[in-house]
């Protein structure tokens, strides 16, 4: 393997690593936030998130860390409102369904994401790939699903927030690919749109499900510790999401999503003392499997990728022997007579023009 696909490689774990350290860390200092201090404002708190991780990326554009590339306004516009609405209905769906039915909805992103990949991207996943997320999501259906109670809103609600979040995580890797801009240059010019779209819709959907208003929350020095707090891990939060997808793939995004499930049980047990079951043991260690599985399989497939392509271009090179074959006979002096006009593909510029 060459040094550019080791710093691929490298570059891959440093963003699955932040993702996932970033991602646990705001999920305790949010569990602190609304289940310690009362605070249940998830989808205003949303928006600040994303107001700071704006401001913070226009610092890193004024300090020169990245170039600002803008591409087409519209795409921007609509991938950034998509993914706040998404960020709603996820909430909206938490609302209406139990904690079980909320669970189920998460599990079906992958399975949903995949069906969207092969009908519109023709992408394949082969049978170990879909043997690997199967054994996933059914040990993290173990761990984490314990009710299933079903209620018509709900599961509009759930089947629309399913949709929209595999389109908008579809979204970020193809118009990353599509117009060669990184996970930091579409994510500033995304974020204002997921933000305003989801400060609008915020404090009437927090106020809806919690029966509260946000702007009458009595805002204490920790309350407001913890929201700060919780902006800034955002600011990483953001940027690695975005990067994972950009680098890996929308599936494995949603399996790096349930390692972080399986990390806070575990922290929750460990840290909050949680109360914790032999079945939510038995469905980590399932799902920690069915992610060694799929880890295996996708680097073994990749590097398989590698060999094919290495080999194509060698066919290639040996199926176009004319130019150097009469190169290398004129240069030996060798099959063509002193009185013979010298025969070269009219296509060898170097030949033509003597």
């Amino acid at each position: 393997m060459g040094v550019g696909g080791e710093k691929f490689q490298l570059g891959t774990v440093g963003a699955l690593g932040l993702s996932v350290v970033s991602s646990v860390s705001i999920v305790i200092c949010n569990k602190a936030l609304m289940s310690s201090l009362g605070f249940n404002f998830a989808t205003t708190l949303t928006s600040w998130h994303l107001l700071v991780t704006f401001c913070s990326l226009h610092v890193a554009l004024w300090m020169k860390f990245f170039e600002h590339k803008p591409f087409d306004s519209r795409t921007v516009m609509g991938f950034g409102v998509l993914n706040g609405i998404s960020i709603g209905l996820l909430n909206l769906s938490l609302g209406f369904n139990s904690v079980g039915f909320y669970q189920m909805t998460k599990l079906a992103i992958i399975p949903c994401t995949v069906i969207l990949e092969t009908l519109f991207f023709r992408k394949k996943f082969s049978r170990t790939i879909q043997m690997s997320l199967s054994v996933l999501l059914l040990g993290v259906g173990v761990a984490t699903v314990t009710d299933l109670q079903l209620n018509a809103v709900g599961s509009v609600l759930s089947l629309l927030a399913i949709i929209t979040t595999c389109i908008a995580q579809i979204m970020t890797n193809t118009i990353q690919k599509k117009f060669k801009v990184s996970s930091t240059q579409l994510l500033y010019q995304s974020c204002p749109y997921q933000s305003l779209t989801l400060f609008l819709i915020g404090p009437f959907l927090d106020g809806f499900l919690t029966n509260q208003n946000v702007f009458a929350f009595d805002y204490t020095s920790q309350v407001v510790f913890f929201i700060v707090l919780s902006c800034l891990i955002s600011v990483s939060v953001n940027f690695s999401t975005f990067l994972v997808i950009g680098k890996t793939s929308p599936v494995t995004y949603q399996v790096l999503g349930h390692l972080k499930t399986c990390l806070v049980l575990t922290f929750g047990y460990v840290l909050l003392h949680d109360p914790f079951s032999w079945r939510n043991i038995l469905g980590i260690l399932i799902a920690v499997v069915g992610m060694v599985l799929y880890s295996y399989f996708c680097t073994v497939e990749t590097q398989q990728k590698s060999v094919d392509v290495s080999q194509q271009q060698v066919k290639e090179t040996e199926s176009s022997p004319l130019i150097s074959d009469s190169m290398s006979k004129v240069e030996n002096g060798g099959g063509v007579a002193d009185d013979e006009p010298l025969k070269v593909p009219m296509w060898s510029s170097k030949y033509s023009r003597a």
